[in-house]
């Protein structure tokens, strides 16, 4: 298993949500990161040539190792200095208020405690920053639910934790952030249990 997921399960990423369909969903959502930038599961870095001209640095974090092997070609290619780090986001090392942005795309689905690391999204943004998020997760479809949760099971093993079923609206509602936007839509060339979409921002 460990083999699995260091090795096939990044390729695995790399193979669905490296899909240039799939970037045109992360663009919108890029377009608005700024000054300092913190990206939480960086994966294997296809957010990276998708960040606006006048990002030069993040800090990135990334818990499986395997992911940030496969990232390093991408950060040797790319115009922007990453500070990677090999943490998971249920506890982060920095102080509070120090980011101007933080970005999640695809991760929430698969952290363990996602309410414990969206507090800690929170507090390290400073006043008037922005969370910027792309997420699959619970659709609204009531038939598509069932298929969810009866699929979760299969989904968890075979992608590192990953869960179908989040609700993922009113897992970043419940932090209190100031406000909140947030559109949802079915992903194109997608089964509707696995693409259905929360893409938006939360403002501290």
């Amino acid at each position: 298993m460990a083999f699995y997921r260091r090795v096939i399960f990044p390729r695995l990423c790399d193979l669905t949500l490296g899909q240039r369909f799939v970037a045109e969903y992360r663009k919108p959502l890029l377009a608005q990161a700024r000054s300092d930038i913190l990206e939480i599961g960086f994966g294997t870095g296809l957010n990276l040539p998708h960040y606006p001209e006048h990002v030069r640095r993040i800090t990135a974090i990334e818990p499986n190792t395997g992911m940030s092997r496969r990232a390093r070609q991408r950060i040797e290619q790319s115009r922007i200095e990453v500070e990677q780090r090999q943490l998971g986001g249920e506890r982060l090392p920095f102080s509070d208020d120090c980011f101007d942005c933080v970005v999640s795309t695809f991760t929430l689905c698969s952290i363990d405690e996602v309410s414990r690391a969206l507090g800690e999204v929170y507090r390290v943004l400073r006043p008037g920053g922005r969370f910027l998020f792309l997420e699959h997760g619970l659709s609204p479809d009531l038939g598509v639910r069932k298929w969810q949760r009866r699929l979760n099971r299969l989904q968890m093993w075979l992608a590192d934790g990953c869960r179908l079923d989040r609700d993922m609206r009113a897992l970043v509602a419940a932090q209190p952030f100031q406000s909140m936007e947030c559109e949802e839509f079915d992903m194109a060339r997608s089964p509707r249990t696995h693409g259905h979409l929360y893409r938006g921002f939360a403002v501290k």
